[in-house]
């Protein structure tokens, strides 16, 4: 039951994705920040945390996420402004 459930949302998460168009690169960096924190938090939760795996990639994705929506947030300010000096420079 829990697989057919886990197949299902990993399903509608995809459509939806699909279906919204080019990511930003706000988007980009959550989703690669929250997978980069949700491995390294496992290998941690596991390790450093006795058996703790699954709490430590809840909470290393979290931040993971986080800190990649900021990293982009800041990466398309960064473009935008490019964009506007080089409009203005000529």
């Amino acid at each position: 039951m829990k697989a057919a459930f886990a197949s299902l949302l990993g399903l509608s998460l995809f459509v939806t994705a699909c279906a919204s168009g080019p990511m930003s690169g706000r988007e980009k960096g959550a989703l690669a920040g929250g997978a980069l924190g949700a491995g390294t938090g496992a290998l941690v939760g596991k390790y450093a945390l006795k058996h703790k795996t699954a709490q430590g990639a809840a909470i290393g994705g979290a931040a993971g996420a986080l800190g990649g929506w900021i990293l982009g947030d800041q990466a398309d300010a960064s473009a935008r402004s490019r964009d506007e000096y080089d409009r203005y420079d000529r």
